[in-house]
């Protein structure tokens, strides 16, 4: 007997949702089940914005994959008639030779990027909100903006409805097992499904389900804040930023009715991990697994949440030293180098997985989906993925 389904997708956040789109596009039957309801607010995708860049410092072997995640979002905004992506270009600012500055300059010069080279002076006089060390240099590319991650999500979402995906919520996936050439997915509502192929995008959840590959996620918990300018006329028309100090790097985007956004990159306090022995899923052995405690991650905003990032907003943004108007609590899913994990299982080549975007992720929501549905549907991809193999953590995994 047949599979039910061609593919089932577990996890409909940013990637999750991008690959049901795509893979419903193709033809596929495909299934995507969600263990929150519909719009939930619990992944690591809250917050209203997300900035899109292309000289991006992290390394420069991302930029072929941003340049295909730009044209697809602007295909998603064709095909849905929403606004997803907004133009901004993007300023990023440090001490010369931080991180921030040499590596995007490095990826912009790499591949050709559109930008400008930045001196303590040109960044004094073009950006005036603001205020600039002394020795501080900087880059500007103009092909850079926000995403509205939540709208981008629903947008995935209806796609895939509209070619024929099924979507469950509201139910979480406990187990999966190899059943001859398909997958067998068992769900905590007790529900059971068969597919010839299964995607994993479960975000911070994951762990759980690959307990016997390799992969050393660490959660961390982020406050992202909004603030009441002093002087809002400033901030209208920057802009998004990032500014690499002695206390982290941090960024931002323009002003909206929300007030001003300002996050810290990173640096939050880590989500506690439970040791717990679970049997492989498929077949495997009876393997002890960390296993991010997240009931226990706290997504209240306390009253010293903001102490970093009002220091910084004080210190670089004094017109936007004003009120705090609103906090949320995010998520990181983080490797130890950083970088993305990517990869399909080797024991079940018909399994792929992707997860710890490790807080710059979302930006790569729209071609992730294209790369995860090349890898289930057809084994290998185009697109240059080598580098976020799993295999790096000696897992037994292959991409």
């Amino acid at each position: 007997m047949d599979p039910t389904y061609d593919a089932i997708v577990v996890g409909l956040g940013a990637h999750g949702s991008a690959t049901v789109a795509e893979l419903a596009r193709r033809g596929a039957k495909v299934l995507g089940i969600e263990r929150f309801e519909r719009g939930h607010a619990k992944g690591s995708f809250v917050g209203r914005s997300r900035i899109i860049r292309l000289a991006y410092f992290e390394h420069p072997d991302y930029v072929p994959l941003l340049r295909r995640a730009w044209d697809r979002w602007l295909e998603l905004e064709r095909e849905t008639g929403e606004r997803l992506l907004h133009p901004t270009g993007g300023l990023y600012a440090g001490a010369a030779g931080s991180e921030v500055v040499e590596g995007s300059l490095r990826s912009a010069r790499e591949h050709g990027l559109a930008h400008e080279a930045l001196t303590t002076d040109d960044l004094r006089r073009r950006f005036p909100w603001l205020r600039v060390d002394d020795g501080m240099a900087g880059l500007y590319e103009p092909q850079a903006g926000y995403l509205v991650p939540e709208l981008c999500i629903e947008s995935h979402l209806r796609v895939a409805e509209r070619h024929g995906a099924e979507l469950r919520f509201s139910d979480g996936v406990d187990d999966w097992h190899k059943d001859g050439d398909a997958v067998g997915v068992h769900t905590a509502a007790g529900a059971r499904y068969e597919a010839g192929r299964l995607v994993l995008t479960p975000g911070a959840w994951l762990p759980p389900l690959l307990p016997d590959v390799t992969l050393p996620l660490a959660i961390e918990r982020v406050p992202l804040f909004w603030y009441q300018p002093v002087k809002p006329e400033t901030f209208r028309d920057i802009p998004v930023y990032i500014v690499e100090t002695g206390e982290g790097s941090f960024y931002g985007f323009p002003l909206d009715d929300h007030g001003l956004k300002v996050a810290r990159h990173g640096g939050g306090a880590p989500v506690p991990v439970r040791h717990t022995s679970i049997t492989a899923p498929g077949g495997g052995t009876m393997t002890t697994v960390s296993v991010p405690a997240l009931d226990l991650l706290d997504r209240a905003i306390g009253p010293d949440d903001d102490k970093r990032v009002r220091a910084f907003v004080r210190r670089y943004l004094p017109d936007g030293d004003g009120p705090l108007r609103e906090g949320v609590v995010c998520m990181y899913t983080k490797t130890p180098d950083g970088h993305f994990v990517v990869d399909r299982l080797e024991r079940m080549p018909n399994v792929v997985f992707a997860s710890a975007c490790s807080g710059h992720g979302f930006k790569f929501a729209s071609v992730m989906g294209e790369i995860l549905a090349d890898l289930a549907l057809e084994g290998r991809t185009s697109l240059p993925i080598g580098f976020l193999s799993a295999s790096r953590f000696t897992g037994r995994a292959r991409s």
